[in-house]
Protein backbone atom coordinates (compact mmCIF):
# COMPACT_ATOMS: atom_id res chain seq x y z
CA UNK A 1 0.00 0.00 0.00
CA UNK A 2 2.99 2.47 0.76
CA UNK A 3 3.75 2.31 -3.49
CA UNK A 4 0.57 3.96 -4.65
CA UNK A 5 1.06 6.36 -1.48
CA UNK A 6 4.63 7.31 -2.56
CA UNK A 7 2.96 7.88 -6.02
CA UNK A 8 0.08 9.45 -5.17
CA UNK A 9 1.77 11.96 -3.13
CA UNK A 10 4.23 12.74 -6.25
CA UNK A 11 1.65 13.43 -8.59
CA UNK A 12 -0.12 15.75 -5.84
CA UNK A 13 -3.17 13.07 -5.04
CA UNK A 14 -2.73 13.83 -1.50
CA UNK A 15 -6.33 12.23 -0.39
CA UNK A 16 -4.92 8.65 -2.23
CA UNK A 17 -1.93 9.30 -0.85
CA UNK A 18 -3.32 9.48 2.93
CA UNK A 19 -5.85 6.82 2.64
CA UNK A 20 -3.84 4.57 0.83
CA UNK A 21 -0.45 5.39 4.01
CA UNK A 22 -2.88 5.20 6.59
CA UNK A 23 -4.12 2.00 5.35
CA UNK A 24 -0.83 0.21 5.24
CA UNK A 25 0.25 1.63 8.79
CA UNK A 26 -3.13 0.03 10.20
CA UNK A 27 -2.49 -3.03 8.27
CA UNK A 28 1.02 -3.54 9.08
CA UNK A 29 0.01 -3.12 13.04
CA UNK A 30 -3.11 -5.55 12.64
CA UNK A 31 -0.96 -8.01 10.83
CA UNK A 32 1.60 -7.52 13.65
CA UNK A 33 -0.35 -7.97 16.20
CA UNK A 34 -2.25 -11.15 15.14
CA UNK A 35 1.39 -12.88 14.35
CA UNK A 36 2.47 -12.37 17.88
CA UNK A 37 -0.91 -13.38 19.62
CA UNK A 38 -0.34 -16.38 17.06
CA UNK A 39 3.37 -17.41 16.69
CA UNK A 40 3.12 -20.50 19.33
CA UNK A 41 -0.02 -22.04 17.89
CA UNK A 42 0.44 -25.31 15.69
CA UNK A 43 -2.11 -23.47 12.90
CA UNK A 44 0.59 -20.40 12.41
CA UNK A 45 3.03 -22.87 11.92
CA UNK A 46 0.81 -24.05 8.90
CA UNK A 47 1.99 -27.98 9.97
CA UNK A 48 -0.08 -29.96 6.77
CA UNK A 49 -0.51 -28.91 3.13
CA UNK A 50 -4.24 -29.41 4.20
CA UNK A 51 -3.48 -26.05 6.30
CA UNK A 52 -1.97 -24.31 3.13
CA UNK A 53 -5.11 -24.70 1.21
CA UNK A 54 -7.17 -23.32 4.21
CA UNK A 55 -4.53 -20.39 4.11
CA UNK A 56 -4.92 -20.53 0.23
CA UNK A 57 -8.73 -20.08 0.22
CA UNK A 58 -8.48 -17.42 3.52
CA UNK A 59 -6.07 -15.39 0.79
CA UNK A 60 -8.72 -15.00 -1.95
CA UNK A 61 -11.82 -14.37 0.14
CA UNK A 62 -10.40 -12.47 3.03
CA UNK A 63 -7.74 -10.72 1.73
CA UNK A 64 -9.64 -8.78 -0.92
CA UNK A 65 -11.69 -6.91 1.84
CA UNK A 66 -8.59 -5.62 3.31
CA UNK A 67 -7.21 -4.95 0.21
CA UNK A 68 -10.66 -2.82 -0.48
CA UNK A 69 -10.94 -0.37 2.15
CA UNK A 70 -7.87 2.35 0.97
CA UNK A 71 -9.67 1.80 -2.62
CA UNK A 72 -13.57 2.44 -1.44
CA UNK A 73 -12.06 5.59 0.80
CA UNK A 74 -9.62 6.49 -2.03
CA UNK A 75 -12.77 6.23 -4.86
CA UNK A 76 -15.46 7.57 -2.33
CA UNK A 77 -17.94 7.46 -5.37
CA UNK A 78 -18.40 3.64 -4.95
CA UNK A 79 -19.25 1.23 -2.22
CA UNK A 80 -17.40 -1.63 -0.63
CA UNK A 81 -18.82 -4.06 -2.20
CA UNK A 82 -17.72 -2.84 -5.47
CA UNK A 83 -14.03 -2.04 -4.18
CA UNK A 84 -14.38 -5.83 -2.70
CA UNK A 85 -15.64 -7.23 -6.10
CA UNK A 86 -12.89 -5.32 -7.36
CA UNK A 87 -10.27 -6.75 -5.25
CA UNK A 88 -11.37 -10.25 -5.96
CA UNK A 89 -11.04 -9.56 -9.10
CA UNK A 90 -7.69 -8.88 -9.36
CA UNK A 91 -6.68 -11.03 -6.73
CA UNK A 92 -7.70 -13.64 -9.09
CA UNK A 93 -6.21 -12.32 -11.50
CA UNK A 94 -9.62 -12.23 -13.65
CA UNK A 95 -9.54 -8.40 -14.75
CA UNK A 96 -13.29 -7.67 -14.46
CA UNK A 97 -13.81 -4.37 -16.08
CA UNK A 98 -16.29 -2.54 -13.79
CA UNK A 99 -15.41 0.89 -15.01
CA UNK A 100 -16.54 1.86 -18.25
CA UNK A 101 -14.02 4.87 -18.19
CA UNK A 102 -10.61 4.55 -16.87
CA UNK A 103 -10.16 7.56 -16.44
CA UNK A 104 -13.11 7.81 -13.25
CA UNK A 105 -10.17 5.97 -11.14
CA UNK A 106 -6.64 7.98 -10.12
CA UNK A 107 -3.63 6.67 -11.42
CA UNK A 108 -2.85 5.16 -8.08
CA UNK A 109 -5.84 3.26 -8.06
CA UNK A 110 -4.84 1.56 -11.62
CA UNK A 111 -1.05 0.77 -10.28
CA UNK A 112 -2.80 -0.62 -6.83
CA UNK A 113 -5.20 -2.95 -9.09
CA UNK A 114 -2.26 -4.30 -11.20
CA UNK A 115 0.13 -4.30 -8.31
CA UNK A 116 -3.34 -6.53 -6.51
CA UNK A 117 -3.01 -9.10 -9.28
CA UNK A 118 0.56 -8.98 -9.85
CA UNK A 119 0.62 -10.37 -6.18
CA UNK A 120 -2.04 -12.84 -7.15
CA UNK A 121 -0.46 -14.33 -9.92
CA UNK A 122 2.55 -14.91 -7.90
CA UNK A 123 1.08 -16.51 -5.37
CA UNK A 124 -0.50 -18.92 -7.35
CA UNK A 125 2.44 -19.69 -8.92
CA UNK A 126 3.99 -20.16 -5.85
CA UNK A 127 1.39 -21.90 -4.62
CA UNK A 128 1.68 -24.15 -7.38
CA UNK A 129 5.00 -26.02 -6.56
CA UNK A 130 4.28 -25.42 -2.50
CA UNK A 131 1.23 -27.12 -2.42
CA UNK A 132 -0.94 -28.63 -5.83
CA UNK A 133 2.34 -30.10 -6.82
CA UNK A 134 2.33 -32.34 -3.70
CA UNK A 135 -1.29 -33.32 -2.94
CA UNK A 136 -1.70 -33.69 -7.45
CA UNK A 137 -4.28 -30.82 -7.68
CA UNK A 138 -4.03 -28.37 -9.90
CA UNK A 139 -3.46 -30.27 -13.40
CA UNK A 140 -0.76 -32.13 -11.50
CA UNK A 141 -2.62 -35.19 -11.35
CA UNK A 142 -3.04 -35.73 -15.03
CA UNK A 143 0.71 -37.00 -14.53
CA UNK A 144 0.84 -38.20 -11.14
CA UNK A 145 3.05 -41.17 -11.30
CA UNK A 146 1.19 -43.27 -8.75
CA UNK A 147 -2.68 -42.48 -9.88
CA UNK A 148 -4.79 -40.08 -8.77
CA UNK A 149 -3.85 -38.73 -5.15
CA UNK A 150 -0.73 -40.94 -4.09
CA UNK A 151 1.09 -37.75 -2.90
CA UNK A 152 -0.93 -37.12 -0.26
CA UNK A 153 -0.39 -40.34 1.60
CA UNK A 154 2.70 -39.07 2.78
CA UNK A 155 5.15 -41.91 1.37
CA UNK A 156 6.94 -39.93 -1.12
CA UNK A 157 10.27 -37.99 0.03
CA UNK A 158 8.87 -34.84 -1.01
CA UNK A 159 5.49 -35.09 1.22
CA UNK A 160 7.52 -34.99 4.05
CA UNK A 161 9.27 -31.50 3.68
CA UNK A 162 7.41 -28.96 5.86
CA UNK A 163 5.09 -26.69 3.65
CA UNK A 164 6.91 -23.64 5.16
CA UNK A 165 9.42 -24.81 3.97
CA UNK A 166 8.38 -25.45 0.97
CA UNK A 167 6.60 -22.29 0.24
CA UNK A 168 10.37 -20.57 1.11
CA UNK A 169 12.34 -22.57 -1.12
CA UNK A 170 9.26 -21.93 -3.83
CA UNK A 171 9.15 -18.20 -3.37
CA UNK A 172 13.39 -17.92 -3.62
CA UNK A 173 13.05 -19.92 -6.91
CA UNK A 174 10.14 -18.10 -8.98
CA UNK A 175 10.11 -14.34 -7.26
CA UNK A 176 13.52 -13.63 -9.07
CA UNK A 177 11.97 -15.16 -12.47
CA UNK A 178 8.57 -13.74 -11.94
CA UNK A 179 9.78 -10.17 -11.10
CA UNK A 180 12.67 -10.01 -13.78
CA UNK A 181 10.49 -10.75 -16.49
CA UNK A 182 8.09 -8.31 -15.29
CA UNK A 183 10.68 -5.44 -15.05
CA UNK A 184 11.83 -6.96 -18.30
CA UNK A 185 8.98 -6.42 -20.00
CA UNK A 186 7.85 -2.74 -18.40
CA UNK A 187 11.43 -1.49 -19.84
CA UNK A 188 10.94 -2.76 -23.25
CA UNK A 189 7.37 -1.48 -23.37
CA UNK A 190 8.64 1.90 -22.12
CA UNK A 191 11.49 2.20 -24.51
CA UNK A 192 8.82 1.56 -27.55
CA UNK A 193 6.85 4.53 -26.34
CA UNK A 194 4.66 3.60 -24.07
CA UNK A 195 3.33 6.12 -20.78
CA UNK A 196 5.75 4.68 -17.75
CA UNK A 197 2.96 3.95 -15.72
CA UNK A 198 1.19 2.28 -18.61
CA UNK A 199 3.85 0.22 -19.41
CA UNK A 200 4.54 -0.86 -16.05
CA UNK A 201 0.80 -1.82 -15.17
CA UNK A 202 0.44 -3.49 -18.64
CA UNK A 203 4.19 -5.92 -17.47
CA UNK A 204 2.29 -6.95 -14.54
CA UNK A 205 -0.82 -7.66 -16.36
CA UNK A 206 1.02 -9.71 -18.71
CA UNK A 207 2.66 -11.88 -16.31
CA UNK A 208 -0.24 -12.16 -14.32
CA UNK A 209 -2.84 -12.74 -17.11
CA UNK A 210 -4.90 -10.25 -15.36
CA UNK A 211 -5.72 -8.32 -18.40
CA UNK A 212 -5.97 -5.11 -16.12
CA UNK A 213 -5.26 -1.73 -18.45
CA UNK A 214 -4.94 1.94 -17.00
CA UNK A 215 -5.93 3.08 -20.77
CA UNK A 216 -8.26 0.74 -22.02
CA UNK A 217 -6.71 -2.26 -23.26
CA UNK A 218 -3.26 -2.24 -25.03
CA UNK A 219 -4.49 -1.42 -28.35
CA UNK A 220 -4.87 1.84 -26.88
CA UNK A 221 -1.08 1.91 -26.58
CA UNK A 222 1.47 4.37 -27.90
CA UNK A 223 3.90 1.31 -28.35
CA UNK A 224 1.97 -0.28 -31.38
CA UNK A 225 3.16 -3.34 -33.03
CA UNK A 226 6.54 -3.17 -31.78
CA UNK A 227 5.09 -3.77 -28.27
CA UNK A 228 2.19 -6.42 -29.52
CA UNK A 229 4.75 -8.50 -30.46
CA UNK A 230 7.01 -7.95 -27.32
CA UNK A 231 4.07 -8.86 -24.97
CA UNK A 232 3.32 -12.38 -27.69
CA UNK A 233 6.54 -13.27 -27.06
CA UNK A 234 5.81 -13.13 -22.78
CA UNK A 235 2.64 -14.31 -23.42
CA UNK A 236 3.99 -17.64 -24.45
CA UNK A 237 5.03 -18.18 -20.63
CA UNK A 238 1.35 -18.92 -19.72
CA UNK A 239 1.39 -21.92 -21.99
CA UNK A 240 3.49 -24.33 -19.80
CA UNK A 241 5.40 -24.48 -16.60
CA UNK A 242 8.93 -25.63 -18.54
CA UNK A 243 9.28 -22.17 -20.16
CA UNK A 244 9.96 -20.85 -16.64
CA UNK A 245 11.19 -23.88 -14.57
CA UNK A 246 11.76 -27.38 -15.23
CA UNK A 247 11.80 -28.99 -11.57
CA UNK A 248 7.99 -27.91 -10.53
CA UNK A 249 6.34 -31.01 -11.61
CA UNK A 250 5.94 -34.41 -11.26
CA UNK A 251 8.06 -34.66 -14.82
CA UNK A 252 10.86 -33.24 -15.60
CA UNK A 253 11.99 -32.81 -19.16
CA UNK A 254 15.42 -31.40 -21.60
CA UNK A 255 13.60 -29.25 -23.73
CA UNK A 256 10.49 -27.22 -23.94
CA UNK A 257 9.40 -28.52 -27.29
CA UNK A 258 9.05 -31.92 -25.85
CA UNK A 259 6.42 -30.99 -23.45
CA UNK A 260 2.83 -31.71 -25.03
CA UNK A 261 0.74 -28.46 -23.34
CA UNK A 262 3.33 -26.13 -25.15
CA UNK A 263 3.31 -28.12 -28.40
CA UNK A 264 -0.66 -28.16 -27.68
CA UNK A 265 -0.81 -24.59 -27.01
CA UNK A 266 1.23 -23.59 -30.08
CA UNK A 267 -1.00 -25.45 -32.46
CA UNK A 268 -3.96 -23.77 -31.16
CA UNK A 269 -2.17 -20.54 -31.65
CA UNK A 270 -1.97 -20.84 -35.10
CA UNK A 271 -4.38 -23.03 -36.44
CA UNK A 272 -7.49 -21.53 -35.46
CA UNK A 273 -6.53 -18.01 -36.75
CA UNK A 274 -5.54 -19.30 -39.85
CA UNK A 275 -8.70 -21.07 -39.98
CA UNK A 276 -10.28 -17.83 -38.86
CA UNK A 277 -8.17 -15.91 -42.02
CA UNK A 278 -9.71 -18.25 -44.32
CA UNK A 279 -12.69 -17.43 -43.17
CA UNK A 280 -12.13 -13.40 -43.55
CA UNK A 281 -10.50 -14.11 -46.87
CA UNK A 282 -13.33 -15.60 -48.62
CA UNK A 283 -15.07 -12.72 -47.01
CA UNK A 284 -13.24 -10.50 -48.23
CA UNK A 285 -13.93 -11.88 -52.13
CA UNK A 286 -17.70 -10.04 -51.23
CA UNK A 287 -15.99 -6.60 -50.80
CA UNK A 288 -13.77 -6.86 -53.37
CA UNK A 289 -10.38 -6.59 -50.78
CA UNK A 290 -8.68 -10.34 -51.18
CA UNK A 291 -6.40 -8.06 -53.06
CA UNK A 292 -5.05 -5.87 -50.18
CA UNK A 293 -1.71 -8.02 -48.68
CA UNK A 294 -1.06 -5.81 -45.74
CA UNK A 295 -4.55 -5.37 -44.38
CA UNK A 296 -4.63 -9.09 -44.50
CA UNK A 297 -0.92 -9.78 -42.91
CA UNK A 298 -2.29 -7.21 -40.13
CA UNK A 299 -5.25 -8.92 -39.98
CA UNK A 300 -3.82 -12.39 -39.86
CA UNK A 301 -1.23 -11.07 -36.65
CA UNK A 302 -4.27 -9.46 -34.96
CA UNK A 303 -5.79 -12.99 -34.57
CA UNK A 304 -2.84 -14.53 -33.80
CA UNK A 305 -2.24 -12.54 -30.67
CA UNK A 306 -6.03 -12.43 -29.45
CA UNK A 307 -6.34 -15.84 -29.74
CA UNK A 308 -3.06 -16.32 -27.68
CA UNK A 309 -4.46 -13.84 -25.28
CA UNK A 310 -7.64 -14.82 -24.81
CA UNK A 311 -6.17 -18.50 -24.41
CA UNK A 312 -3.77 -17.63 -21.50
CA UNK A 313 -6.77 -16.13 -20.10
CA UNK A 314 -5.13 -12.34 -19.99
CA UNK A 315 -8.15 -10.96 -22.80
CA UNK A 316 -5.99 -8.35 -24.57
CA UNK A 317 -7.21 -7.50 -27.97
CA UNK A 318 -4.54 -6.75 -30.78
CA UNK A 319 -5.19 -3.56 -32.05
CA UNK A 320 -5.13 -5.05 -35.60
CA UNK A 321 -8.12 -7.52 -34.05
CA UNK A 322 -10.88 -5.16 -35.79
CA UNK A 323 -8.74 -4.75 -38.87
CA UNK A 324 -9.88 -8.34 -39.99
CA UNK A 325 -13.67 -7.61 -39.40
CA UNK A 326 -13.46 -4.42 -41.28
CA UNK A 327 -11.02 -5.76 -44.36
CA UNK A 328 -13.84 -8.64 -44.86
CA UNK A 329 -16.93 -7.29 -43.22
CA UNK A 330 -17.50 -10.58 -41.00
CA UNK A 331 -17.52 -10.23 -37.01
CA UNK A 332 -15.60 -12.54 -35.12
CA UNK A 333 -18.51 -14.68 -32.88
CA UNK A 334 -17.35 -14.40 -28.99
CA UNK A 335 -18.35 -18.12 -28.21
CA UNK A 336 -14.92 -18.81 -30.15
CA UNK A 337 -13.46 -16.42 -26.77
CA UNK A 338 -15.32 -17.87 -24.50
CA UNK A 339 -14.23 -21.45 -25.84
CA UNK A 340 -10.88 -20.07 -26.23
CA UNK A 341 -10.68 -18.99 -22.26
CA UNK A 342 -12.46 -22.33 -21.56
CA UNK A 343 -9.33 -24.20 -22.82
CA UNK A 344 -6.53 -22.00 -20.62
CA UNK A 345 -3.21 -22.00 -20.49
CA UNK A 346 -0.25 -24.46 -19.32
CA UNK A 347 -0.38 -25.94 -15.36
CA UNK A 348 1.22 -24.48 -12.75
CA UNK A 349 1.08 -21.22 -14.09
CA UNK A 350 -0.73 -17.55 -14.13
CA UNK A 351 -3.36 -18.75 -16.42
CA UNK A 352 -6.68 -19.88 -15.47
CA UNK A 353 -9.43 -22.34 -17.44
CA UNK A 354 -9.51 -26.08 -18.06
CA UNK A 355 -5.86 -26.44 -18.61
CA UNK A 356 -3.83 -27.56 -21.54
CA UNK A 357 -2.86 -30.41 -20.12
CA UNK A 358 -6.21 -31.99 -19.61
CA UNK A 359 -7.36 -31.16 -22.90
CA UNK A 360 -4.37 -32.87 -23.99
CA UNK A 361 -4.95 -35.73 -22.07
CA UNK A 362 -8.82 -35.78 -23.32
CA UNK A 363 -6.98 -35.84 -26.87
CA UNK A 364 -4.63 -38.25 -26.50
CA UNK A 365 -8.07 -40.84 -25.19
CA UNK A 366 -10.34 -39.73 -28.24
CA UNK A 367 -7.72 -40.74 -30.55
CA UNK A 368 -6.83 -44.06 -29.13
CA UNK A 369 -10.79 -44.51 -29.45
CA UNK A 370 -10.50 -43.39 -32.27
CA UNK A 371 -8.34 -46.30 -33.15
CA UNK A 372 -9.61 -49.05 -31.21
CA UNK A 373 -12.38 -48.68 -33.58
CA UNK A 374 -10.85 -49.69 -36.80
CA UNK A 375 -8.45 -51.85 -35.18
CA UNK A 376 -10.34 -53.32 -31.65
CA UNK A 377 -7.31 -55.65 -31.46
CA UNK A 378 -4.17 -53.18 -31.91
CA UNK A 379 -1.66 -51.80 -28.96
CA UNK A 380 -0.92 -48.79 -28.59
CA UNK A 381 2.79 -47.23 -29.76
CA UNK A 382 2.50 -44.19 -27.83
CA UNK A 383 5.42 -43.95 -25.26
CA UNK A 384 5.16 -44.29 -21.46
CA UNK A 385 4.06 -40.59 -20.74
CA UNK A 386 1.42 -40.55 -23.01
CA UNK A 387 0.10 -43.86 -21.87
CA UNK A 388 0.20 -42.98 -18.35
CA UNK A 389 -1.64 -39.77 -19.47
CA UNK A 390 -4.08 -41.66 -21.74
CA UNK A 391 -4.69 -44.23 -18.82
CA UNK A 392 -5.51 -42.70 -15.90
CA UNK A 393 -4.81 -38.82 -16.50
CA UNK A 394 -7.58 -38.86 -18.99
CA UNK A 395 -9.58 -39.95 -16.26
CA UNK A 396 -9.21 -37.39 -13.99
CA UNK A 397 -9.41 -34.88 -16.96
CA UNK A 398 -12.78 -35.92 -17.87
CA UNK A 399 -13.68 -35.82 -13.97
CA UNK A 400 -12.74 -32.07 -13.80
CA UNK A 401 -14.12 -31.24 -16.86
CA UNK A 402 -17.70 -32.63 -16.03
CA UNK A 403 -16.99 -30.47 -12.82
CA UNK A 404 -16.01 -27.44 -14.61
CA UNK A 405 -19.58 -28.10 -16.50
CA UNK A 406 -21.55 -28.36 -13.93
CA UNK A 407 -19.90 -25.21 -11.68
CA UNK A 408 -20.46 -23.15 -14.99
CA UNK A 409 -24.23 -24.23 -14.99
CA UNK A 410 -24.70 -23.90 -11.05
CA UNK A 411 -23.07 -20.31 -11.69
CA UNK A 412 -25.50 -19.52 -14.86
CA UNK A 413 -28.52 -20.12 -12.76
CA UNK A 414 -27.75 -18.50 -9.75
CA UNK A 415 -27.09 -15.38 -11.72
CA UNK A 416 -30.21 -15.53 -14.08
CA UNK A 417 -32.26 -16.03 -10.24
CA UNK A 418 -30.35 -12.73 -9.07
CA UNK A 419 -31.82 -10.81 -12.53
CA UNK A 420 -29.14 -11.49 -15.58
CA UNK A 421 -30.50 -12.74 -18.55
CA UNK A 422 -29.09 -15.91 -19.21
CA UNK A 423 -26.85 -14.32 -22.47
CA UNK A 424 -24.98 -12.48 -20.01
CA UNK A 425 -25.29 -15.06 -17.28
CA UNK A 426 -23.79 -17.36 -19.63
CA UNK A 427 -20.95 -14.35 -20.43
CA UNK A 428 -20.30 -13.40 -16.85
CA UNK A 429 -20.03 -17.64 -16.02
CA UNK A 430 -17.17 -18.37 -18.57
CA UNK A 431 -15.29 -15.21 -17.43
CA UNK A 432 -15.08 -15.62 -13.83
CA UNK A 433 -14.78 -19.71 -13.76
CA UNK A 434 -11.62 -18.90 -16.54
CA UNK A 435 -10.61 -16.06 -14.63
CA UNK A 436 -11.12 -14.41 -18.21
CA UNK A 437 -12.30 -10.80 -16.81
CA UNK A 438 -11.65 -8.61 -20.13
CA UNK A 439 -14.13 -11.39 -22.20
CA UNK A 440 -16.96 -9.44 -20.87
CA UNK A 441 -16.75 -6.74 -22.69
CA UNK A 442 -15.53 -8.38 -25.65
CA UNK A 443 -17.51 -11.63 -26.63
CA UNK A 444 -20.46 -9.92 -25.73
CA UNK A 445 -22.37 -7.73 -28.48
CA UNK A 446 -23.74 -5.50 -25.93
CA UNK A 447 -20.91 -4.99 -22.82
CA UNK A 448 -22.62 -6.05 -19.32
CA UNK A 449 -22.84 -3.23 -17.07
CA UNK A 450 -21.07 -4.99 -13.65
CA UNK A 451 -21.87 -2.14 -11.71
CA UNK A 452 -25.62 -2.17 -12.25
CA UNK A 453 -25.86 -5.90 -11.14
CA UNK A 454 -27.59 -6.66 -7.82
CA UNK A 455 -26.02 -7.36 -4.57
CA UNK A 456 -26.27 -10.74 -4.87
CA UNK A 457 -24.87 -10.91 -8.50
CA UNK A 458 -21.89 -9.40 -7.17
CA UNK A 459 -21.18 -11.73 -4.49
CA UNK A 460 -22.43 -14.44 -6.56
CA UNK A 461 -19.09 -13.60 -9.25
CA UNK A 462 -16.82 -13.37 -6.36
CA UNK A 463 -17.54 -17.24 -5.57
CA UNK A 464 -17.39 -17.87 -8.87
CA UNK A 465 -14.14 -16.04 -9.66
CA UNK A 466 -12.20 -18.00 -6.58
CA UNK A 467 -13.63 -21.13 -7.76
CA UNK A 468 -12.15 -20.45 -10.83
CA UNK A 469 -8.95 -19.43 -9.41
CA UNK A 470 -8.34 -22.44 -6.95
CA UNK A 471 -10.93 -25.27 -9.35
CA UNK A 472 -13.31 -27.62 -8.34
CA UNK A 473 -11.14 -30.27 -7.59
CA UNK A 474 -8.92 -27.99 -5.09
CA UNK A 475 -12.41 -26.99 -3.00
CA UNK A 476 -13.06 -30.85 -2.96
CA UNK A 477 -9.99 -31.30 -1.44
CA UNK A 478 -10.32 -28.38 0.61
CA UNK A 479 -14.12 -29.61 1.85
CA UNK A 480 -14.04 -32.93 1.83
CA UNK A 481 -9.49 -34.61 2.15
CA UNK A 482 -10.54 -38.30 3.18
CA UNK A 483 -12.97 -38.21 -0.17
CA UNK A 484 -9.92 -36.90 -2.47
CA UNK A 485 -6.92 -39.45 -1.16
CA UNK A 486 -9.45 -42.38 -1.66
Amino acid sequence: MFAPAIYAGVTDDFLTARTFLYSGILTLFFATLVTIATQDTPSARMGSLQQSLYALFAALTILPAILAIPFAESLQTTSFVNAYLEMVSALTTTGLDLWEDPKRLPDALHLWRGMVAWFGGLMMWIAAVAVFAPLSLGGFEVTARSGFADHTRGTPAAAQIDPVRRWKRAARMLTPIYAGLTFALWIMLAVMGDAPLAALIHAMSVMSTSGISQIGGIENAQSGLGGEIVIFFFLLFALSRQTFSADIGATSRDQIWQDPEFRFGVMFVFAIPLLLFLRHWLGAFEVNEEENIFAALRALWGAIFTVLSFMTTTGFQSVDWQTSQSWSGLGTPGVLLMGLAVIGGGVATTAGGVKLLRVFALYLQGLREMERLVHPNSVSGSGRRDRRIRRKGAVIAWVFFMLFALSLTVVTFLLTFAGSSFEEAVLLAVSTLSTTGPLVQAAAENPVELLSLSLAGKLILCASMVTGRLETLVIIALLTPDLWRN
